[in-house]
């Protein structure tokens, strides 16, 4: 078999869905917004679908931080609250990520999550099982650990959610602009990549506010963490 025939085999074998558990590492600036919350406690309790591997704070820059530095800080600290609410504070080791983004597509930013990446890659390739890196944030831990160690593109699944359809006018979306250089990785170095567009796609998943009382609310303890925050929004 020629390398193209090799290289179309494995991405459809690592596009496919997963036949078991899919076991991920969950890259997340889960102090931006109330979505990132609910996809790290989803993850947490998702047993029967999801093993998690790890948890890594990616660097975000808005009104809620002074500096990327400071909003991976505070995603880290966020990250470890939810844990410990939902009565998960052991399940799975987290680190801390990069505080900066990627000056441009050629220059990694290392970091402890990098380096976790790279070593829960590696293994899972001694192992010839495929890792599922979902980042749900700017990509600057995803596209750091692949450029420091582009051999774990043969055994990671990166799941991003960023940028627009195709279609769609523009780019304007924040996990792609914040880091636009690691996007720009994530397309080119040649990663199985399931982008999830932010139009048209994740904007459809909402909830409404009589769900969020019915379902959320007084939920245990990480209910009543949630419930009042996502409220704030509404």
């Amino acid at each position: 078999m020629n390398d193209s025939k090799q290289t179309k085999a494995m991405y459809q074998q690592r596009l496919a869905s997963p036949e078991t558990t899919a076991s991920i590492i969950l890259d997340t600036d889960t102090y931006n917004e109330i979505d990132d919350q609910f996809a790290l406690t989803y993850a947490l309790f998702a047993h029967d679908t999801i093993k998690m591997q790890g948890v890594t704070a990616a660097p975000f820059f808005n009104e809620r931080s002074s500096s990327p530095g400071e909003g991976m800080e505070k995603s880290y600290d966020e990250i470890l609250r939810v844990m410990e609410i939902a009565g998960y504070r052991n399940a799975c080791p987290v680190k801390r990520g990069s505080t900066m983004f990627m000056p441009n597509k050629e220059t990694p930013v290392p970091s402890f999550a990098a380096d976790f990446i790279i070593e829960q890659a590696l293994e899972f390739g001694r192992q010839e099982k495929t890792l599922y890196i979902v980042g749900i944030a700017a990509a600057t831990n995803i596209a750091s650990a692949i450029l420091l160690c582009p051999e774990i593109i043969q055994y990671i699944t990166v799941v991003w959610l960023g940028g627009h359809p195709q279609n769609w006018s523009s780019n304007e979306e924040f996990n792609l602009r914040q880091d636009v250089a690691a996007a720009q990785v994530l397309f080119d170095c040649g990663v199985p990549l399931i982008q999830i567009p932010c139009k048209n796609v994740a904007g459809h998943l909402t909830m409404t506010s009589e769900e969020l009382a019915i379902h959320i609310k007084g939920q245990g303890k990480i209910g009543s963490y949630l419930y009042p925050k996502i409220r704030m929004i509404l």
